[in-house]
């Protein structure tokens, strides 16, 4: 009999390209939920569940043997998916995108273990294939001492609603960041830089982003200093969104009336927009240390033309394996943690997506 996978939140832009990615490259029965009825095509199946059914989440669970939770925004998730699918035995993966998720959700590592459970973290495309772009760097240096990550984003990316509160939920808190050693408050949307990208994008500005790669990299590497920045195509979001950060007042942006406001007047803008922009990724990863006593740059970068489908390949490709069977780490992990640089390579190679390395002096 085929593997059943439940996609919860399968029916959003990024957990339809995540089901979709499982289809394409697994034999399994994917099942999509959300809270009202949907039509689905074939071969997805569905399934009408709402988070706070706590019977029906638990029945939908225990039935399948790999829980993908796409259900954000995870400011706002408590963890009882993971619970549950720890309590069920059942393997679990997720899309989160914020480090408060992930402070929450660890205390349960102990509790995995022991039920024999592998749940992965922070998959997709940023968090996901950016984590494993930046260990296949630190693992082709001999002392890595510094991470410097960036995203560009064209348009909506092809993500819904959700994504837009995610970017602005993290507009106005500022955080930890791990600098020089010690752990240091930045603040969100703050020191520009221009980051040369790949084609069709060049040459960009980025800002500082919590992400959850900025906590669990100091975790997961040896390194002194993770910067981790996010910026937006055409620049002019960029500048509208520092503008919200920054002089706005505060009550606006950190109410739930005022993010859903910014969040639905962007959705309504890069849908303009998006005909023109595109609605691709773009990443650049550099690693700076020694190789052979020698300090060098080791510089990654990757590129693609749906944010939301790369997203979905980040996030099925680990499903593909855990399905099969190749990731047996019981417990709770970052995917950096969790998923090995050749799988990822073989991963990126069956779904079209190229990174691109170099190593520099410095």
């Amino acid at each position: 009999m085929s593997k059943k996978v439940l996609v919860i939140g399968g029916c959003g832009r990024i957990g339809s390209s995540v089901a979709q990615d499982i289809v394409n490259h697994t034999e399994a029965k994917v099942i999509v939920t959300s809270r009202q009825p949907k039509q689905v095509v074939n071969p997805l199946h569905f399934l009408t569940l709402d988070l706070d059914d706590f019977e029906g989440l638990r029945r939908a669970i225990a039935s399948c043997d790999l829980v993908v939770h796409c259900a954000g925004p995870f400011h706002y998730r408590d963890g009882r998916v993971l619970k549950t699918c720890i309590e069920e035995g059942v393997n679990y993966l997720d899309v989160s995108d914020h480090r408060s998720f992930y402070e929450r959700v660890i205390k349960y590592r102990d509790k995995a273990i022991e039920a024999g459970v592998t749940a992965i973290l922070n998959t997709g495309i940023f968090p996901g294939i950016s984590n494993s772009m930046v260990k296949q760097g630190v693992e082709q240096l001999d002392n890595p001492e510094k991470i410097h990550l960036s995203y560009v984003v064209a348009g909506s990316g092809g993500a819904g609603l959700t994504v837009m509160r995610t970017t602005f939920l993290g507009l106005r808190t500022d955080f930890d960041a791990w600098i020089d050693g010690k752990w240091q408050k930045v603040l969100p949307y703050s020191e520009r830089e221009v980051i040369e990208f790949p084609k069709p994008y060049g040459k960009t500005g980025v800002y500082w982003f919590d992400m959850p790669e900025t906590y669990t990299f100091a975790d997961s590497f040896p390194v002194q200093t993770v910067i981790t920045k996010f910026g937006s195509i055409p620049d002019l979001y960029n500048h509208l969104t520092w503008i919200t950060a920054h002089v706005f007042p505060s009550a606006w942006i950190e109410s739930s009336q005022g993010i859903e406001f910014f969040s639905r007047v962007s959705y309504l803008m890069t849908s303009v927009t998006d005909k023109v922009s595109g609605i691709g990724v773009a990443m650049r990863a550099e690693i700076t240390g020694s190789k052979e006593g020698k300090s060098v740059k080791y510089c990654l970068t990757m590129v693609h033309d749906n944010t939301a489908v790369a997203a979905g390949a980040g996030t099925g490709s680990i499903a593909q394996f855990l399905l099969e069977g190749k990731l047996p780490k019981p417990g709770i992990y970052p995917v950096e943690q969790a998923l090995p640089t050749d799988l990822f390579e073989k991963a990126m190679k069956s779904r079209g997506i190229k990174i691109q390395q170099q190593l520099l002096a410095v």
